[in-house]
């Protein structure tokens, strides 16, 4: 395998450095194009539901583990055909059940009776009103399956400010570097694959020829 000369690498990236330059904007203004026309902002709205007694002035211990074994269970059922198909007829939206589904996550928070409903929309008013709907709607549905009135808001959904996977600082940082990287890969491989003579030296270790001179580049003037 051939040597690689880090003074001489040094050389020729520094003397194409004005490309590396180049390169990295290029990246930089690329990926803002992409991150503000293309990219669609999404919005996250979160809601969140406890379990509690049917009776619940007479709050029991036997309820209070009844109702973590059903909070696995209920996270299944937020996602369901059936929830999901009643949400988009109540709001009347113009998408899919598996579309919606896949925009919809619940989690249970650790050693509670707690579940946590997430909602994605490209709009942020839709995501908020989705979100209570899917509450409301599986808390009907827990009552119609399970004859339960088990389940509570706790907190109702609020309309999001941002949008949670635009980030420009975060989104610049990446650009910065894989533009970096993709500059400085693309010199690298245009030196390893160059192979006109750049010193002197080369012809010595090379050829094991003596230089006798050097002509000298001539320049503009």
């Amino acid at each position: 395998m051939e040597e690689i000369n880090l003074t001489e690498v040094y050389s020729y990236f520094k003397a194409r450095i004005i490309y590396i330059l180049i390169a990295v904007v290029v990246v930089l203004i690329v990926g803002n194009i992409y991150t503000l026309l293309i990219k669609t902002p999404m919005y996250q709205s979160n809601t969140t539901i406890v379990l509690v007694s049917e009776e619940k002035d007479n709050f029991s211990q036997s309820d209070l583990q009844l109702n973590q074994k059903l909070v696995a269970t209920y996270s299944h059922i937020i996602k369901s055909r059936k929830v999901v198909s009643k949400v988009i007829d109540n709001l009347n939206l113009k998408t899919s059940v598996a579309a919606l589904s896949n925009n919809i996550s619940a989690t249970a928070v650790t050693d509670t009776e707690i579940i946590k409903i997430s909602v994605n929309s490209s709009n942020a008013k839709e995501a908020a009103l989705i979100t209570d709907e899917v509450a409301r709607v599986f808390s009907d549905e827990i009552i119609s399956i399970y004859h339960l009135d088990n389940v509570s808001v706790l907190d109702k959904a609020e309309i999001p400010k941002t949008p949670y996977n635009v980030n420009f600082l975060k989104d610049n940082v990446i650009y910065l570097l894989v533009g970096i990287i993709l500059s400085f890969g693309g010199v690298f491989i245009m030196y390893y694959f160059d192979t006109t003579i750049k010193s002197s030296e080369v012809i010595e270790d090379k050829f094991g020829l003596t230089v006798l001179g050097i002509v000298p580049r001539e320049g503009k003037e």
